[in-house]
C-alpha cells in the first residue's frame, strides 16, 4: 500500500520503540521520513536499513535552534513537509513531594516544550506545502492521573494534551490545512518501559501489575502507536482535528 505517496514526515525519536515503528511504517506507506533521535547511531542504522527514503539527524528536541536544522533537511532532501510526528519523550521518577526542580524542568522541556518548537517550526513548512497532519504522541497519563512516581511527566503530557487542540483550532480557524491531533498511549512495550521495569524492586510482578490493569490483557506493541499515527498522518482522517485517540487495551474506557 501506499498510503502516505508523495508525502514527506518527520518523526521525532526515531531511534527505538514507538518512533522507530512509525519510521518504518511510514517508509513502507510511501512517504520520505527525515527521523531525530539524541541516540544518532540508532537513527543512523534506521536510514541504512530502510534506505534513501529515510535521512537522520541527532536533535534534542528541547533545542530550538535545531528545529530548524530538522525541517530545513527536510525541505532540502525531499522538497517540502506534510507530516510532523512528535514523538520524542523522557520520564523521570519523583512523586508530588520529592520531584527535584532540575528533573521537573527537563520532563517538561523534551516532553511539552518539545512539542511546542516542534509545532511552530513545522506550521509554515506544511503550510507552504499545502497542508498536512500534526501528531503530537501524549499518554494515558494526559488524560487520567499519572503513577505518582512520574508526577513530571504526567504533568508535561497533560501540556501535550491541551495544546494539541489549541494547535487544531488555530490552524484550522486560519485556514492553513493543517490538522493536529493527539495519541495516548497506554503500557507499551518499548526499551523505555523495559528499563523502567528494570528498575523495580521485582520487575516480573511490576509488569504483571500492569498487564493486570489492561482490558485486553496484555501491553501494548509499538506497532499499535504506528498504525494510529498512519491514520492521523493520511489524507483518510482529513475531516479529524483536535482529537485523541486512546491506544491503551481498554483502560482508558475502564
Amino acid at each position: 500500500m501506499a498510503r502516505l505517496r508523495d508525502k514527506v514526515a518527520i518523526v521525532t525519536g526515531g531511534g527505538s520503540g514507538m518512533g522507530r515503528a512509525t519510521v518504518k511504517l511510514f517508509a513502507d506507506e510511501g512517504a520520505k521520513v527525515v527521523t531525530t533521535d539524541l541516540d544518532e547511531a540508532s537513527v543512523a542504522a534506521l536510514a541504512a536499513e530502510i534506505g534513501p527514503s529515510v535521512r537522520a539527524l541527532r536533535h534534542d528536541v528541547a533545542d530550538e535552534a535545531g528545529w530548524a536544522r530538522v525541517v530545513d533537511l527536510a525541505r532540502d532532501a525531499f522538497g517540502g513537509l506534510h507530516i510532523l510526528v512528535n514523538n520524542a519523550g523522557c520520564a523521570l521518577e519523583g512523586t508530588p513531594e520529592n520531584t527535584r526542580l532540575e528533573d521537573w524542568r527537563r520532563v517538561h522541556a523534551v516532553n511539552a516544550e518539545g512539542v511546542f518548537l516542534g509545532c511552530r517550526a513545522a506550521i509554515p513548512a506544511i503550510r507552504a506545502s499545502g497542508g498536512g497532519s500534526i501528531v503530537n504522541v501524549a499518554s494515558r497519563a494526559a488524560i487520567r492521573a499519572a503513577p505518582p512516581h512520574l508526577a513530571a511527566y504526567g504533568a508535561s503530557k497533560g501540556a501535550v494534551h491541551e495544546y494539541t487542540m489549541t494547535v487544531a483550532i488555530y490552524c484550522a480557524r486560519a485556514g492553513y490545512g493543517i490538522r493536529c491531533n493527539s495519541i495516548n498511549p497506554g503500557a507499551i512495550d518499548t526499551p523505555l518501559l523495559q528499563a523502567s521495569f528494570a528498575q523495580a524492586a521485582d520487575p516480573a510482578e511490576r509488569r504483571r501489575m500492569i498487564v493486570g490493569r489492561v482490558p485486553m490483557g496484555r501491553m501494548g506493541r509499538p506497532i499499535d502507536i504506528a498504525y494510529a499515527a498512519l491514520y492521523l498522518a493520511s489524507d483518510e482522517s482529513a475531516y479529524v482535528t483536535g482529537a485523541e485517540i486512546n491506544v491503551d487495551g481498554g483502560v482508558a474506557a475502564a
